[in-house]
């Protein structure tokens, strides 16, 4: 319905109420609202996706260098299981050529000045030997065991016109009384005697055995 004013011969404008304002802003407002926090959203999610992006390419580099860092950890184990395996070698081997070595200083201690050690070798042999085990009922066996037996194999040699012998005896009688082999031998025994030749000259020479106790 339109309100006409006959003086003027038009109609009145009609009068605008605050609600109707209201609701024609709300009418472009909103949709502008809703369309720029779209936009919004957009934009954040596009920032996120990118930081995202960069940070799976940065774990992704991270995790190579890890898998490089465990490949040179693993090959290290496997370098320091093999230098043990050799330490341990080692260990044996110095252990072996130790315990030999006061042996060797009663050698040269008790060597005559006028005989000259020219080779040393050292047997060893494994025995079997019986030795007394009680049974279940109490009764007397013989059980089998394993025992080392080393012999120490030396050779020495002197001039012809030296009383040679003499000092030999006396070298194998000093090493059966030495304070440190005494106790370790079960024997000294002097094997053979001939002739050699040592820088071109003639020589007599001894071989002589050390031969220890069993099981030391």
């Amino acid at each position: 319905m339109f309100t006409i004013d006959l003086l003027k011969g038009q109609g009145l404008p009609v009068r605008t109420k605050p609600q109707g304002v209201a609701i024609f802003v709300a009418t472009f407002a909103v949709p502008f609202l809703v369309a720029m926090l779209m936009v919004g959203f957009y934009v954040s999610n596009k920032v996120i996706i990118s930081v995202q992006r960069h940070n799976i390419t940065s774990f992704d580099a991270q995790l190579q260098r890890l898998a490089d860092d465990w490949k040179r950890k693993e090959s290290g184990d496997k370098e320091k299981a093999s230098l043990n395996s050799c330490m341990t070698d080692v260990f044996n081997s110095i252990h072996r050529h130790t315990q030999w070595s006061p042996v060797l200083v009663a050698l040269v201690e008790n060597l005559p000045d006028s005989v000259v050690l020219i080779s040393l070798e050292v047997k060893q042999q494994t025995l079997k030997r019986k030795a007394s085990a009680k049974g279940d009922a109490g009764s007397a066996k013989k059980a089998e065991t394993s025992v080392v037996a080393r012999t120490l194999k030396m050779r020495v040699c002197g001039n012809p016109g030296d009383d040679c012998d003499l000092e030999v005896k006396k070298f194998c009688d000093r090493l059966r009384a030495s304070e440190y082999l005494g106790p370790k031998l079960e024997d000294v025994k002097n094997v053979s005697k001939g002739e050699d030749t040592i820088d071109g000259r003639s020589v007599v020479a001894y071989d002589i055995d050390c031969i220890f106790k069993s099981g030391l």
